[in-house]
């Protein structure tokens, strides 16, 4: 797996404004995206940076980016605890709720939309999405907004800025642990 993708799609999480991304990249063999994950758990660990696949599937991997602490942090909020509570996770673990995410993933014809609380949605947002199926939301980027629009708005331009700046700064021969902030 290439670090330039990790570069290109998680950029606000390596600069620790975000709590995680997911991506899908080409899978050609299970064994060598695995040896890719661990090596880049090795550099970004000490950084509180985690990595691991959702799912393989198809010659694909959809992979989750995180950083494990501010995960416990958004847990915390009200609204995120009743949403995930709702589904069968228990959001005072939440190594278990990416555990119990994976299983709906790969087991489940749908997609579970709670997904947008591991990648710090706003959760009104998230479950305006779930109570809508997508409809009436008030704008979009990298989610539909429900809630507020306008700081939904600051925080697209916020991670824009820093994916454009990052890619830049990799172009120009920073590497991905230097790229990642300590959080």
């Amino acid at each position: 797996m290439s670090e330039d993708l990790i570069i290109r799609h998680c950029s606000p999480t390596l600069a620790g404004i975000k709590t995680g991304n997911i991506f899908s990249c080409p899978c050609p063999c299970r064994e060598e995206l695995l040896k890719d994950l661990s090596r880049l758990n090795r550099m970004l660990s000490s950084k509180g940076v985690r990595v691991l696949p959702l799912r393989i599937c198809g010659g694909r991997a959809l992979i989750y980016l995180y950083r494990p602490g501010s995960l416990k942090s958004d847990f915390e909020n009200g609204t995120a605890r009743e949403l995930l509570v709702k589904y069968g996770y228990a959001p005072e673990k939440p190594s278990a709720c990416i555990s119990r995410l994976i299983h709906r993933l790969r087991t489940r014809e749908d997609f579970p939309h709670e997904i947008g609380l591991f990648l710090s949605y706003p959760p009104e947002d998230v479950l305006g999405f779930i109570h809508s199926g997508g409809c009436g939301h008030k704008c979009s980027g990298c989610w539909k907004v429900y809630g507020d629009k306008q700081k939904a708005e600051q925080t697209f331009k916020k991670y824009d800025f820093c994916t454009k700046s990052y890619v830049r700064q990799w172009q120009q021969g920073k590497s991905i642990v230097q790229l990642t902030v300590a959080v």
